[in-house]
């Protein structure tokens, strides 16, 4: 479903990402781990065109989309949950949702908030409040679900783990794990390596805007050098 091809990403003279290819089978979850700066969220922005790439090549369903508008992208069913969720504050968790769902027909739309209120029961609570009144946790259940409202084919996630209490991570990596049940392709980057090799299919290890590793999960964890060298596990 995805092709990365020798990706590189710049921000004047600094080379964020260099060199970087993987590709993700349909139904897949590839995780991308690293340390802060190692360039994961350059990869995920390139992929949604909200970075322009300097060299190299994406190809999503058999089309080249190294050069096209993220809202073409996101049409094409490419969406990502940015770090940070950064849902509408003055908006209801409600209204958040609509929006994402506005390109669909209303009886998709139906049976995708029953879909993501079963997921986030908490949201279902909600639903008429203001998003800047929700937990942080409460923010990033609505990132998702604001994703997944809409024609998803490739579900992207940018430290969704990030600034929350372990309880919560738990129960976010718990969805995490039930969409990929449903077969759902998801890219994710994550800098809580333990949780994203748990529920990963491959793993790509990024250290300085390049990958220096690749491979299964219980690969990896079965090197011990590799385990206190990148994966701090």
């Amino acid at each position: 479903m995805l092709e990365v091809e020798k990706l590189c990403v710049r921000y004047g003279k600094i080379a964020a990402v260099n060199g970087v290819s993987f590709s993700l089978n349909e139904g897949e979850l590839l995780a991308i781990v690293g340390a802060n700066g190692a360039g994961k969220t350059s990869v995920l922005n390139a992929i949604m065109g909200l970075v322009k790439v300097h060299s190299g090549r994406i190809v999503f369903d058999g089309v080249d989309i190294t050069h096209l508008e993220p809202w073409k992208r996101a049409r094409m069913g490419i969406v990502i949950v940015p770090e940070g969720a950064r849902p509408f504050a003055d908006m209801s968790v409600m209204e958040n949702l609509e929006v994402a769902a506005m390109n669909i027909d209303k009886a998709e739309m139906k049976r995708k908030m029953e879909w993501v209120f079963e997921l986030f029961p908490r949201l279902a609570e909600r639903k008429k409040q203001p998003a800047k009144t929700l937990s942080g946790g409460e923010k990033q259940m609505l990132a998702i679900a604001r994703a997944l409202v809409g024609p998803v084919k490739l579900l992207i996630m940018d430290e969704v783990s990030l600034g929350l209490m372990p309880r919560l991570v738990t129960e976010m990596f718990k969805v995490i794990e039930r969409l990929k049940r449903e077969k759902l392709t998801m890219l994710l980057a994550e800098q809580n390596t333990k949780k994203a090799l748990q529920v990963a299919d491959k793993v790509c290890v990024m250290q300085n805007g390049s990958i220096v590793l690749e491979g299964k999960p219980q690969d990896l964890l079965d090197s011990e050098e590799i385990k206190r060298a990148y994966l701090g596990v």
